[in-house]
């Protein structure tokens, strides 16, 4: 095996250094028991699968089984007649999984491998291997954070019209290079946000959250939750997806802008009176 998964952040490395530096950063953690590394070999062996589920008409969700590896994102594989784009790879990938994603998004096949922001890399150059050498498009502002480089690899910044009606756009915020996805064409024609977690569907479905930080509960100010929601707001969409299985199945973009005049108003005080 020619590189290493961070057991914990499931992002590839091309070397094992002591600490993974995307754990070790304020925004994730390093287990208490230390540093794991693992690979595709031991996961395989180990019994990892990946799985999918239609979560709507052209739109799958991708997660692994058998194994515990990775934050345990949920993949999202959109499907168009014109191609199809992998979002938010997993940190585990095989020829099954990459033969599996062939299935679903049929021709003529994956055409792009994005990540929201670093958390999400995943083993995104092993799944361009395994899906013929497929570009990864990776955010110019996030580049540092990339651990095993490889040709696939694209820098892009600002926004981009990956497939027709799917727009690969970044309002920062997480990171500086956190990245969306509008797909023009989902719920029925009246739009879909795959936020990653630069905007956090909530478990109530009716509101959503916009952190620095979630395992270590760091918010982002005010000024910038409404920035993220002006920048997604350019966009008619009516549901949102986060990089987990949390969904805003309705009437999301107004969620979005009144969740970041909420978040503004606990983080300038307004509200100090309740506490």
């Amino acid at each position: 095996m020619d590189f290493w998964i961070c057991a914990t952040c499931g992002v590839e490395h091309a070397d094992r250094p002591a600490v993974c530096a995307v754990c070790a950063d304020e925004r994730q953690w390093v287990p208490a028991d230390g540093q794991r590394w693992t690979t595709l070999d031991e996961l395989t062996a180990g019994g990892a699968t990946v799985e999918a589920g239609e979560l709507e008409p052209g739109l799958w969700g991708l997660t692994i089984a058998g194994a515990s590896v990775g934050i345990g994102q949920q993949a999202k594989l959109l499907v168009t007649p014109q191609g199809s784009l992998l979002w938010d790879p997993l940190a585990y990938a095989s020829d099954d999984a990459a033969a599996l994603v062939r299935s679903i998004a049929g021709a003529p096949g994956v055409v792009a491998i994005v990540a929201s922001h670093p958390h999400m890399f995943g083993v995104q150059l092993e799944w361009s291997r395994l899906l013929g050498d497929v570009p990864v498009l990776v955010s110019r502002a996030d580049l540092d954070w990339v651990a095993r480089p490889g040709d696939a690899l694209q820098a892009w910044e600002g926004e981009r019209e990956i497939l027709p009606g799917v727009t690969l756009s970044q309002p920062g915020g997480h990171f500086p290079g956190s990245a969306v996805v509008h797909w023009a064409g989902g719920a029925a024609g009246r739009g879909v946000l795959l936020s990653g977690d630069t905007i956090f569907a909530n478990p109530d479905r009716v509101s959503v959250s916009f952190m620095r930080s979630y395992p270590n509960r760091i918010p982002l100010s005010g000024h910038v939750a409404e920035r993220v929601a002006a920048h997604v707001g350019r966009f008619a969409f009516d549901r949102l997806y986060n990089n987990f299985d949390g969904v805003i199945p309705r009437d999301a973009r107004d969620i979005v802008v009144r969740s970041a005049h909420r978040h503004r108003q606990w983080t300038d005080g307004a509200f100090d009176h309740l506490t």
